[in-house]
Order: structure tokens, then C-alpha cells, then sequence
């Protein structure tokens, strides 16, 4: 590490209070980063990217995002979509003071950083993400754009990536067959003693 100090602090915004952490210099910067962290993840991530920006003249600003880390996590699950985190991101926007930003997304965040583009794109000023590509109807919960995040990704990649594969039918039946494959070779192992 640089030894750029990362500082702490919790806002209010859009009815949560939000845990963001920050290096770099507060004014006079060359831009600010917004860094969005993936799942399970918090603003931790992105700890060595903000050391290196924030060495070299950039505002970096790392936030737990709703219901991550330090910042609220309201119990209703229709609290969580692409419309309230990204008024989220805006209102820390606003509450620092920041017109634009460079964003940068990963997994998780790189979904809410697509989002956040497409919703807002006068507050971005560029865009980098890893890991995840642009899905548009993925986190728009309603309308006859809905689509089912699982159904998408089955579709798109099989039945067998990862995130289907999480899944509680995916799961019970992957157990079931290691279950029977364990039976079946359990009873194959099973001899009868023969006198010599």
C-alpha cells in the first residue's frame, strides 16, 4: 500500500444511512471514482484500488452499498432494486457534492453501475466493470420488461452456470444423484466373506 489514508464516514441518503469510505484528496482532485463492490463483498474490495488513485490525485469513494456492511438494510426485499440503489449512489452524489463520477463496478456492482448509467448517465462520466455484462431488464421488478433473473441466465448460459446452479431445485437434486451414486457404490463395495 501507498499509505493513502482511507477515511470513514456514514451519510443519510434516500431514507438509510450508508457507510462510505473515501481516500484521496477532498477537493482540487483530478475526478472522483465511485467503486461499487459485488456480493459478498463490501467497500474492503477495493481498498488497494483506492490507494493507488487516491496516490495520484483522484477522490475515490467507496460505499457499502444497501444492506451491505455498514449501512442499512431495510427488511423489505422490493427495498432492493436497481430504482432504490441507484437513488441511493445519486443521493450520495449530491450529499458530496459530486456532479460526475468515473465508476467502477464489479459483479454485483457492476450490475447497479450498469444502472446507474442507464438511469442517470449525466452523473457518469465513464464506466468500467468486471464481471458482469449489461442485462437492461434484469432488476426492473415490474412491467412487461420483468425478466427473471434465474430463467435469464438459464437461457443465456445453461443450466449449469453457476448462479442457476445455487438454485434450491438445482441443489436438492444434485443432492439426490450424489446420494444414489454414493448408495450405489456403497452396495458394489459389499462382499460376502468367502472361507478359504
Amino acid at each position: 500500500m501507498e499509505g493513502v489514508v482511507i477515511r470513514h464516514r456514514t451519510v443519510k441518503v434516500n431514507g438509510i444511512s450508508m457507510h462510505v469510505a473515501e481516500a484521496g484528496p477532498e477537493v482540487d482532485a483530478k475526478g472522483a471514482v465511485l467503486f461499487l463492490h459485488g456480493f459478498p463483498e463490501l467497500w474492503y474490495s477495493w481498498r488497494h484500488q483506492m490507494d493507488h488513485l487516491g496516490a495520484r490525485g483522484y477522490r475515490c469513494i467507496a460505499p457499502d452499498l444497501r444492506g451491505y456492511g455498514g449501512t442499512t438494510a431495510p427488511p423489505d426485499v422490493a427495498s432492493y432494486t436497481a430504482f432504490h440503489i441507484v437513488g441511493d449512489l445519486v443521493a450520495l452524489l449530491d450529499t458530496l457534492g459530486l456532479a460526475k463520477v468515473f465508476v467502477v463496478g464489479h459483479d454485483w456492482g457492476a450490475l447497479i453501475a450498469w444502472y446507474l448509467c442507464l438511469f442517470r448517465p449525466e452523473r457518469v462520466t465513464a464506466l468500467a466493470n468486471t464481471s458482469v455484462a449489461f442485462m437492461r431488464n434484469i432488476m426492473i421488478r415490474n412491467g412487461p420488461d420483468f425478466v427473471n433473473p434465474i430463467e435469464y441466465f438459464n437461457r443465456a448460459y445453461g443450466p449449469n452456470y453457476y448462479k442457476c446452479r445455487f438454485q434450491a431445485s438445482h441443489h436438492h437434486a444434485f443432492v439426490r444423484s450424489f446420494q444414489s451414486q454414493v448408495s450405489r457404490r456403497s452396495s458394489s463395495r459389499q462382499r460376502t466373506p468367502s472361507a478359504s
